[in-house]
């Protein structure tokens, strides 16, 4: 097992949601974590990832990454923030309706970054997470981004593959769902640690 896969594995099989995941040449491995909605979790009702799930998370992916064998220098466990990234056809299809930011590979009318609402095109079919890496890898062009340039909206067709970034745009209202809590802070450990993530 390659680390990436024991890092999914692990953090999806304590029920979270693996939002992204990055290897540095100075050895820190940091892991983005989100909760699913709709999901029960014994630190408790929250709408946001907690200090105490990222902690659990910790412990679990250092006994893991230790099983097998996995050379690393720090360990890094927090959420992925109100500027959320998306990454996989699955994590667009749970923000269609919310502001996005994306960063386009190449320009397109002069620019490459744009912001707006994310839609599904009319007729595409919705992504799963079952169906998500078959999306992506057939070049997924059902999305679509509705901005306005000033005088009128405009629409935005785009695919994944065209996507270098792509982003939720923090809405700071105190209404919905980024705008109530302050997301969990990152919990680091040093692989040989014993502050909390010690291995048994």
């Amino acid at each position: 097992m390659s680390w990436s896969q024991a890092v999914d594995r692990t953090v999806t099989g304590l029920g979270y949601e693996l939002v992204d995941v990055e290897r540095s040449a100075g050895g820190l491995l940091r892991v983005l974590i989100d909760r699913v909605p709709g999901r029960a979790y014994p630190t408790g009702p929250h709408e946001f990832v907690t200090v105490e799930d990222c902690e659990a998370v910790t412990r679990q992916l250092q006994y893991v990454l230790e099983v097998e064998n996995v050379d690393y220098a720090r360990l890094e466990v927090s959420s992925p923030g109100l500027d959320r990234p998306l990454k996989t056809a699955a994590h667009y299809q749970r923000f269609v309706g919310e502001q996005v930011q994306i960063t386009l590979k190449l320009p397109f009318q002069g620019r490459k970054k744009y912001e707006g609402l994310l839609q599904k095109a009319v007729g595409a079919e919705e992504a799963t997470p079952q169906a998500d890496e078959q999306a992506v890898a057939t070049d997924d062009t059902g999305w679509q981004l509705v901005f306005n340039d000033g005088k009128v909206d405009q629409v935005l067709d785009f695919s994944l593959g065209e996507v270098r970034e792509a982003r939720l745009v923090p809405v700071l209202d105190f209404k919905g769902r980024r705008g109530k809590a302050t997301p969990a802070v990152p919990q680091a450990a040093d692989g040989d640690s014993n502050d909390g993530g010690q291995q048994e």
